[in-house]
């Protein structure tokens, strides 16, 4: 079996452990994502955050999102703070993977207990 991205996913879940590691629990999501924000640039990481997106039926915009951070163009990374991965969770990041058409997803949980990360492949993915 064949996993994509390693190095990459690597380099995103690491820094996902340095965040926790230095902060520890019970901060908001946002303080964690500036938190990783700050990571990846030390790392030298190419990253978007915040990434808008608009879902389209019939010429007229019927929703529109941002998704946390994109990186290096290929990974869409979005950041939790929750004790386990639910539905919502899931169905949220395979909505971003569909629009913006990437292959690959990890969630970072930020748990009392460290973080915990689910990679999430696209199904409808295109090359």
């Amino acid at each position: 079996m064949n996993i994509v991205l390693p190095e990459l996913s690597y380099q995103i879940v690491g820094s996902g452990y340095n965040v926790h590691n230095a902060l520890g629990y019970g901060h908001q999501e946002k303080v964690y994502q500036n938190a990783y924000e700050k990571d990846l640039i030390d790392k030298r990481i190419p990253y978007k955050r915040e990434v808008y997106f608009i879902v389209e039926y019939n010429n007229a915009i019927v929703g529109k999102n941002f998704l946390d951070f994109l990186i290096n163009d290929q990974v869409v990374v979005e950041l939790k703070v929750a004790p386990k991965i639910i539905p919502v969770h899931l169905r949220q990041v395979l909505e971003y993977l569909r629009v913006t058409n990437k292959e690959l997803a990890i969630i970072l949980f930020f748990t009392r207990f460290g973080v915990e990360s689910k990679r999430i492949l696209n199904p409808t993915f295109k090359r």
